[in-house]
């Protein structure tokens, strides 16, 4: 077996994103054991993929914030220990930023990853061993396919396949079908109106499906609380790990979501899914779409519901 140790660290989405490639290399080389750094909050999503046998965590979310305690000092000297104790045939960033190149270079391993065209920050590229161009012009899904077809000289074909299942159904959940309602994004501008999803919700309920919200902090538990006392029956989630949101995804009738990591989980696990997009563009960050998912909306509009409620009786037809 060769070991590959792959970084990409975060966002959740950006995680999401990488299985197709995964899926890819699968294909092409099963001889490769792949370990994942991702950072701490995420550490529950490379798991989700069996070519993955391993996740090892950064911190460096926190341990920016607190740089000059020797906690922090002391965790990442941890992490140098673990990245140079394997002996790794390959070490690529799927993320080109410094952020994932630097503990790229603690690591025991020659380094490869975009070449300085292909990224956003262009000096990540000069810690690289092995640079590979690939166009900033394809959706994330399609550059990590390359990248990885590139590094491994392969190729590939096909739409992309994810390759991840959820887990058991969680005992919480409505004994009834349920669709999700994903309502929480990384900033207000991506929001779709509290009235949409109350009349959107109202829709579905009629059509005999139960709300279920999740919330990840204190201001989208608030929101979740909101819509719910607005929606009856409809069931607030409880705090949960990303590995639970997993399997709650995984057992839903449909699921509807803005601009979030959630939503391309739901995506990645091929259930029914409405990505609704008003602040960014679908075509480089959007969900794949197929016949059982689909994007709407773009960046100043705010889709109706009704036109959502449309997609989605589509994208269930299919299911």
């Amino acid at each position: 077996m060769q070991n590959l140790l792959l970084l990409r660290t975060s966002s959740m989405g950006d995680l999401i994103h990488t299985f197709p490639a995964l899926s890819d290399l699968a294909r092409a080389r099963p001889d490769v054991a792949v370990s994942w750094l991702a950072e701490e909050a995420f550490v529950d999503i490379p798991g989700l993929h069996p070519q993955v046998t391993r996740t090892i965590a950064i911190a460096w979310r926190r341990w920016r914030k607190h740089l000059l305690q020797r906690r922090t000092w002391c965790e990442i000297a941890g992490l140098r220990r673990t990245l140079g104790a394997t002996r790794w045939d390959l070490v690529l960033d799927a993320q080109g930023l410094l952020k994932s190149a630097l503990p790229g270079k603690l690591a025991n391993g020659p380094l490869a990853g975009y070449d300085a065209a292909s990224i956003r920050e262009p000096l990540a590229s000069r810690f690289y061993q092995r640079r590979y161009p690939v166009s900033r012009q394809l959706s994330a899904i399609e550059r990590n396919r390359q990248l990885f077809a590139a590094a491994f000289g392969y190729q590939y074909s096909g739409a992309p396949v994810f390759g991840i299942r959820a887990g058991a159904r969680p005992d919480w959940l409505p004994s009834a079908p349920y669709w999700v309602l994903l309502h929480a994004t990384s900033r207000d501008s991506k929001l779709w109106p509290e009235a949409h999803w109350q009349a959107l919700a109202h829709a579905l309920q009629a059509q005999g499906l139960a709300t279920v919200i999740p919330w990840g902090n204190a201001q989208e538990q608030q929101r979740a609380q909101s819509l719910a006392a607005a929606i009856p029956g409809a069931l607030v989630a409880p705090k949960m790990r990303l590995r639970d949101a997993a399997a709650m995804l995984g057992h839903a009738a449909a699921v509807v979501g803005v601009d979030t990591g959630l939503t391309h989980l739901a995506n990645a696990l091929d259930v029914p899914l409405v990505a609704i997009y008003t602040d960014t563009d679908p075509a480089l960050t959007g969900v794949v779409e197929t016949a059982r998912a689909a994007n709407i909306g773009h960046a100043g509009v705010i889709p109706a519901v009704d036109a959502v409620l449309a997609v989605l009786a589509r994208c269930r037809g299919a299911a």
